[in-house]
Order: C-alpha cells, then structure tokens, then sequence
C-alpha cells in the first residue's frame, strides 16, 4: 500500500464505500450497515482519542514557540484579523444563499414532532463554559474549549517565566511528538476509516430522507464550495500573489482527511505538514495551525448557521430583519470557538438559533442529515485552516516561495528526509 499515493488510497476507499454502501441499502443487508458503521465509528472514536492531549501540548508548545518568531505579536494579529475576514465573507455567501433559495420553503416535514438537541448552546454558556471548575474534568469530558482555554494561559505563563519553565516545555514537546507519531499511525487506517464511514452514511441516508431537505444539502455544499475554490483562490492571488492550483495542491490531502473524519483537530497533523511544505515557517505554522483547528470554522461557523437559520425560520414561519442577518453574521464572526474543531456543529447552530430568539426545536429537523452536511463543512474549514497562515506569511515575507511551488510533488504520508528528521527532532512535528 505504500507504493500507492494516500490521496488515492482514500479516494479508493471512498469509491469502495460507495459502492458498499449501495450494496446494502439495495439489498438490506443489515450486518453489512452494521460493519460499515463500527469500522467508522472506531475510526472516528480513535481520532477523538487524541483530541485532549494534542490540542493542549499543540498550543503549548506553539504558543511558546514565538519566543522565536519575529513580530510575534504583529503574526498573531493578522492571523485573527484574516481569521476574522474569511469568516465574515463565508457567512455573508451563507446569508445570500439562504435568501436567494429560500431552503425551508415548501420542506414537507413537521415541525412539531422535532426536539431540541441534547447539546445546545447560548452565550451565557459559552461565556461560563470557557474557564474549567476542574482542570481535569476538561480532559475527562474532553471539553475542547476549555483544554483551549488552559492551554493558551499555561503556554503563556511558560513563556513569561523563561527559562525555570523549559524542563516543563521540553515535556510537551516530548508529549506532542508521542501524540503525533501515535495519531500518524491512526491517520494510516483512514482508508479503511473513510470506507466505513462514507459506506454507512450510503446505506443509512437514502433519498427518502434526504428529498425534503435537497435543496438544503445542495445550499450547504454550493456555499461551502463557493468559499472553497472561488474566495480561497481570489485571496490567495489578491493578498498573496500565488497560485491556488499549487495550494490545492499542497492542502489537498488534509481538506481529504478532514471530508471523511470530520474532525478539523483530527486533521490538524496533515493539515501543519501540508502548511509547512507549502512554505509557511514552521514556527508561524506550529501557531497558526493549532490555534486554527479550534477556533477557525468556515463551514461550521459561518456558511452552515447561516443557512440553518433561515431555513429553520422559514419553517415555523418567523420573517427574519435585517438585524438579524447582523446577528448572524456576529455570532459566525465571534463564536467560531464554540465548535472547537470536532465532530458536528449543532452547538453553535443552536447558539445562532438562540440569539436570533429561533426555536432550538428546529436544529433537530437537522440532525438526521448532519454527518452529510459535516464532511463538507469540515472540509470547508481546514481548507481555511490552511489558507490564512499561508496569506499571512506570504504578505509577510515569509513564505518560501520555492517550497510553496513544488507543494502536492512529495506524498505527506512518505517518510522524511534525513535533513527532514533532524528539522523534527529540533521542532517536533509529526513524523
């Protein structure tokens, strides 16, 4: 298997879940639903996995590491103001997608028999939810805000305290390589990962249940393609003076990953070694990234709530002002951390929902769809994960701009170079 390129080994288990997939849900073959369902849920369950300790040995160390970046403070800036901008663009196409379709008028579906998800949000929650009443308890529940949270204050502190803090420095680092190298491993199944997953979804979701909400799959894909491969690429050349095609190029294997995952911090490995062999500086990128798969949501955030909004009002028949449109557009803006990079975004759905006084009761009209919806979402958001630290660098002066040229030649999944490995010893990256 090591001779055939990753990115095909996942389009060829894409195809072979297809078909699979189609397999039983034409000849209702519940055990093979059933396998599909358990190869992908394992696969996403071992993802997760990781998800506490890498994220917060991620931006320890990288929060620690602008100790060596020039104009640390300026990077970071520009780096939440491009945060800021992409997000802003992507929920103003979500809005206009939404009113130029209207996706909830005529939907045949009753609004009265949907709940309220179980996990919901609202501001004062989100706010609250930020600081931990137990360090631990993050870890425990895998609460990734607030592992966010910790982490940015102990890296911190790491980084005023200097020198006493090394020891403690040096142990993340070795604890984020562990991590990596173990998560590598788990990023090798995906294959077989993508197979189940795409596979269940197949035989689960036929179109019986995907014809009432059609045309709003299609929004959410066409908004989410429109951010993708139009505002992307017209950034990239305006603000950055590159080629898209070799962004793509470079970027495609962790925009693949996160399609069939659906986790933007399950991604994050692929998606720094895919910024890093664009050109970006590993230091810029070991901040940038880690920050990015927790707070930088396009498609979950932005694009998606957008959409869901207007489709849930026009369901139970709410008009929707221009204040509201403002609304949405700050709660996609400033919110963004509330789907801290995993799985679904019915948090900051139900967020956007509450702040527009919505029915939370809609988001379940929703829920049957949302790993559909997920995967382009997902896609959507590391796609920008990777684009702003590459627009900043480049408009810094940065960017290597021979490495970002040859980006997409060398397969990310290849070993390294033996110059390569020394650069990881000195600054673990995953390997």
């Amino acid at each position: 298997m090591r001779k055939i390129p990753f990115s095909v080994q996942i389009l060829l288990g894409l195809v072979l879940g297809v078909a699979l997939g189609f397999l039983a849900r034409a000849n209702d073959l519940a055990w093979l639903t059933s396998t599909l369902d358990t190869v992908g849920g394992l696969f996403v369950q071992l993802l997760k996995l990781a998800v506490p300790p890498l994220v917060f040995t991620a931006i320890v160390v990288s929060v620690v590491s602008l100790r060596g970046v020039a104009n640390a403070a300026r990077l970071a800036l520009k780096t939440l103001l491009w945060f800021g901008i992409t997000a802003l663009i992507a929920v103003s196409i979500g809005i206009g997608l939404g009113l130029l379709t209207d996706p909830g008028r005529g939907v045949n579906l009753d609004p009265a028999g949907a709940n309220a998800p179980k996990t919901t949000g609202s501001w004062i929650d989100f706010l609250t939810g930020i600081v931990p009443t137990n360090p631990v308890g993050a870890f425990v529940e895998g609460n990734v805000l607030q592992i966010v949270f910790l982490a940015l204050v102990v890296g911190a502190a790491a980084l005023l305290v200097g020198e006493p803090a090394e020891p403690f420095v040096q142990l993340n680092r070795a604890l984020l390589s562990i991590v990596q190298k173990a998560l590598w491993w788990v990023i090798r199944l995906a294959p077989i990962g993508t197979l189940g997953l795409i596979g269940n979804a197949v035989a689960s979701y036929g179109w019986d249940l995907l014809a009432p909400l059609a045309k709003f799959t299609t929004a959410v894909y066409v908004g989410c393609a429109l951010v993708m491969f139009v505002v992307y690429p017209v950034l990239l050349v305006a603000a950055g003076r590159l080629n898209p095609l070799r962004f793509f190029a470079g970027a495609w294997p962790a925009i693949e990953l996160a399609f069939v995952s659906r986790s933007s911090v399950g991604t994050m490995p692929v998606t720094q070694r895919s910024v890093e062999r664009l050109g970006v500086p590993r230091e810029y990128a070991s901040f940038a990234v880690p920050f990015g798969a927790t707070t930088k949501m396009d498609g979950c955030a932005a694009i998606y709530p957008a959409l869901a909004a207007i489709f849930v009002a026009q369901v139970f028949g709410v008009d929707l002002g221009v204040t509201d449109y403002l609304l949405i557009a700050f709660v996609s803006v400033v919110g963004s951390a509330a789907t801290a990079g995993l799985t679904g975004a019915i948090v900051m759905l139900t967020l956007t929902l509450s702040t527009l006084g919505l029915p939370l009761a809609g988001a379940g009209l929703l829920l049957a769809i949302d790993p559909i919806l997920d995967m382009m979402r997902t896609a959507t958001n590391v796609a920008g994960q990777a684009v702003v630290p590459t627009i900043v660098a480049a408009r810094e002066g940065t960017l290597d701009r021979a490495a970002y040229e040859s980006a997409g030649k060398r397969d990310l999944i290849e070993p390294a170079e033996p110059a390569e490995r020394e650069n990881e010893r000195l600054a673990p990256v995953p390997a």
